[in-house]
């Protein structure tokens, strides 16, 4: 009898560890010239240098009220930790005492401005740590957080100190059409991914812009998804967004088909682009 209470009681303890989750992130605090930036770290096993990626959210910000880092990102997290990546995702809301931006007209918090002041920020702070492969820090961003991006690796954008800049870009349907109309070139190498169905990026303005870029350096590359639609790569969720406000908090109408494909794709495209 004992020893069927002993070989019940492992199999509930097996159980119960396939079931935890496989990651939790701790969060960090990165000086800002004003204030103080919360991240959450989600970082290998060791002591490194580990590749490390800059993961920055969309519109909808990056935690909610019961979970500091959304399904979406976490799942993004766990992809990249299980291909021996330490992960940060600056909260560039939650930071500054506000909540999603979806829809908010006047935001206070501007893609150009203040996101690249915390990707700065970021960076300079993962430079300072010695588990970080200080050669191999890439950048990664949904919609907002990837129009940020595209700011962030801009020629005239580069940190004037002698670190190693960025490894590696991925742009998740950011908005180009600021960008495109200023003439956007890169000094890393970015891949900009987007659905063709997208109704709230612009899929000729990325590709406009991408193709002009190609004038000026030869560094940027575009993945158009036939029949995706917005937020694509969200897992197990209805993806489309049919509004004029983007990412997490938009309405919602599913087109699941193509977007798990799209999904699988982008999956595939990312893990080799970072792994360049």
């Amino acid at each position: 009898m004992r020893l069927r209470l002993t070989a019940l009681f492992l199999m509930l303890l097996m159980s119960a560890a396939r079931a935890a989750p496989e990651a939790a992130p701790h969060q960090v605090e990165i000086p800002l010239a004003s204030g103080t930036l919360h991240a959450q770290l989600f970082k290998p096993a060791g002591e490194g240098p580990f590749p490390t990626v800059i993961a920055l959210h969309g519109c909808g910000g990056l935690g909610g009220h019961a979970d500091p880092v959304l399904p979406r990102y976490h799942d993004w997290a766990e992809r990249l930790l299980k291909s021996g990546n330490a992960v940060l995702l600056p909260d560039s809301y939650g930071s500054r005492e506000l909540g999603p931006q979806c829809r908010v007209k006047e935001m206070h918090v501007k893609a150009r401005r203040e996101r690249v002041a915390d990707i700065a920020a970021a960076r300079a702070w993962l430079m300072k740590q010695a588990w970080v492969a200080r050669d191999r820090v890439s950048l990664i961003g949904w919609a907002n957080g990837a129009s940020a991006l595209l700011w962030a690796v801009r020629p005239q954008a580069a940190a004037r100190d002698q670190a190693p800049d960025f490894r590696a870009a991925v742009a998740f349907y950011p908005d180009c059409r600021i960008s495109a109309g200023l003439g956007w070139s890169t000094r890393v190498p970015t891949l900009v991914l987007i659905g063709a169905n997208d109704d709230v990026s612009s899929p000729p303005a990325c590709r406009q812009m991408v193709d002009g870029a190609h004038g000026r350096s030869a560094l940027a590359r575009i993945v158009v998804y036939p029949g995706a639609y917005h937020d694509f790569d969200r897992a197990n969720t209805p993806l489309h967004a049919a509004s004029a406000s983007s990412d997490i908090a938009a309405p919602e109408h599913g087109h699941l088909g193509t977007d798990a494909e799209a999904r699988a794709e982008a999956q595939k495209d990312v893990a080799e682009w970072l792994a360049r």
